[in-house]
């Protein structure tokens, strides 16, 4: 489960694929599949929730990781590599960002 606590020692990462409602189930599916087989077996993941628009035409992915260099660990893999040209395939774009979660409410 994710925590939203300002902790320094977690790295919050927000990642926005842009995508089209004919590609948005597909890609879903290939995100589902990398975080049941893969991404979730990673040292230092936490937790991580997929996001839908209205009209299938974003993705957004909310993750946290116990550390930054475990979050760019995977992301560097060869595995993480491939998935992601299969990824990269079915949006317009997308781009993982990192944040330090600095307020709750």
């Amino acid at each position: 489960m994710s925590t939203h606590e300002t902790q320094s020692d977690r790295q919050t990462v927000l990642t926005t694929f842009e995508t089209t409602p004919g590609t948005c189930q597909d890609l879903l599916d290939l995100l589902t599949d990398a975080y049941d087989t893969y991404i979730s077996k990673q040292p230092g993941f936490i937790s991580a929730r997929l996001h839908v628009n209205d009209a299938q035409t974003r993705i957004a992915n909310y993750s946290q990781w116990t550390r930054r260099e475990d979050f760019q660990a995977m992301l560097r893999s060869d595995e993480m590599r491939k998935r992601n040209r299969v990824i990269n395939d079915l949006c317009r774009s997308f781009e993982p960002v990192m944040y330090d979660v600095v307020a709750t409410f």
